[in-house]
């Protein structure tokens, strides 16, 4: 195991998110780093899911309040952010180099820890120009960084009226059940701790 991991707990997990990540409009059991824990849990895989979701939070929220959120151990980080940029029109260049701001904040509190990034999504709204750069800012940023790139968090989830609250941005619970299930099988190979 990694330096200052429990073998009895595994590896602790931060994840650093928006409302998403919050549940918001969902019983906090039903949220989807909630649904994560049972998934390890049932899986016999040891790991402590720490959910550190903020409603409203942009890129730059989330980098004022790392230090905060950080102030505890974690052996893997998973950065949830940037939607909130992504509703308000935040300038995507503006998005990468906060991005790339915040996981480097990471990395000097954490130095041992995992880092990843959760691919995030403009809405259409915008215009495709926005969207498209806008989703070229995660890919960017993890290949300045060197972290792990995690597939879009709401992918089969945003866009279908069945798996979403009424507002057509937060899933429902099931949805919450589609995301998490995607998020595990993308998390599964980081949750392994090397030997020491």
């Amino acid at each position: 195991m990694r330096a200052g991991v429990d073998p009895a707990r595994g590896p602790r997990v931060v994840i650093l998110g928006t409302s998403l990540t919050a549940g918001l409009g969902l019983d906090p059991d039903s949220a989807w780093p909630a649904l994560l824990q049972r998934a390890a849990d049932s899986a016999g895989v040891r790991v402590q899911i720490v959910a550190a979701g903020l409603s409203g939070e942009t890129s730059a929220g989330a980098l004022r309040r790392a230090d905060w959120v950080l102030s505890e151990s974690a052996d893997v980080v998973v950065l949830e952010v940037g939607a909130n940029d992504g509703l308000r029109g935040v300038n995507p260049d503006t998005t990468r180099a906060t991005l790339i701001a915040l996981v480097e904040r990471v990395r000097a509190k954490l130095p041992e820890a995992t880092v990843a990034l959760v691919q995030m999504e403009a809405p259409p709204n915008l215009g495709a120009d926005y969207t498209r750069s806008f989703r070229a800012v995660y890919g960017e940023a993890a290949t300045r960084t060197g972290v792990t790139l995690l597939p879009f968090l709401l992918e089969g989830v945003a866009g279908e009226s069945t798996l979403n609250q009424t507002d057509g941005i937060h899933p429902n619970e099931r949805g919450s059940h589609v995301v998490a299930a995607n998020m595990w099988r993308a998390l599964q190979p980081l949750l392994v701790m090397p030997e020491r």
